[in-house]
């Protein structure tokens, strides 16, 4: 893992869990979202965004904003990049009336507010945006390739044409989200992303990478055989 070049993003809504990342010395950084906070039973969003930056070593954090109509997102987004100076917020590509977000993007951007664009599956998504961000904008543009996936079509020939539309301005940061396996931190970097969210489960896998196959079928036939040994099972 120590040759990887692609910067790994711990996405998550546990303070305890992000606090152990950022122990691990691989994680370069920290999003989170509302789905996923919800998930974790956090309703007070203010004290668990400051504990969470607390607890992660000064390392960049993505909140996102939450309202759907775009005065009061950007009302938001000046409230939570106040927190800290590692603080990016997540701005979404549209709201939930497929209006775009571009307006509100340019005038965060012109505020120097750090961005993460989400939500983002369309290249002509990602070129509005290279139009629209100033030359020297401190952004993460994240194009949700397991998503893309999810439909059953290949996201890698669309992060590499993300990447090729974002080359020319270099401090915008190509981020692969919603990554669904190890792999994807793989494909990625050979896309030329600067930036992966992996999920704590995926980061538990990472002692995987470059194990013996054979020694993986064996652990995998040991731990069928262990399971039905545990559980009881007969056959008589």
């Amino acid at each position: 893992m120590m040759n990887l070049k692609i910067k790994i993003f711990s996405d998550g809504a546990d303070v305890i869990e992000m606090e152990k990342a950022s122990k691990l010395g691989i994680i370069s950084g920290f999003t989170t979202n509302p789905t996923l906070m919800k998930k974790s039973g956090i309703t007070d969003y203010e004290k668990f965004a400051k504990e969470a930056i607390k607890n992660v070593n000064n390392l960049p954090i993505s909140f996102e904003v939450f309202s759907d109509d775009f005065e009061s997102m950007e009302k938001e987004a000046i409230k939570i990049s106040s927190w800290g100076e590692n603080i990016y917020v997540k701005i979404p590509v549209t709201n939930t009336k497929r209006e775009s977000s571009v307006d509100l993007i340019k005038s965060l951007d012109k505020r120097g507010i750090k961005l993460n664009i989400t939500a983002i599956l369309t290249l002509k998504q990602v070129q509005d945006l290279f139009d629209n961000l100033n030359e020297n904008s401190k952004s993460i543009i994240s194009v949700f390739a397991g998503r893309i996936a999810d439909t059953g079509v290949n996201p890698i020939p669309i992060m590499k044409e993300a990447k090729s539309i974002l080359a020319p301005k270099r401090n915008l940061e190509l981020l692969w989200a919603s990554s669904r396996e190890l792999l994807n931190i793989f494909q990625a970097q050979d896309c030329g992303c600067d930036i992966i969210t992996v999920t704590s489960d995926l980061l538990k896998k990472l002692n995987m990478v470059g194990m013996d196959l054979g020694d993986l079928s064996l652990d995998t036939v040991k731990m069928f055989y262990n399971d039905a040994k545990t559980a009881g099972y007969k056959i008589l």
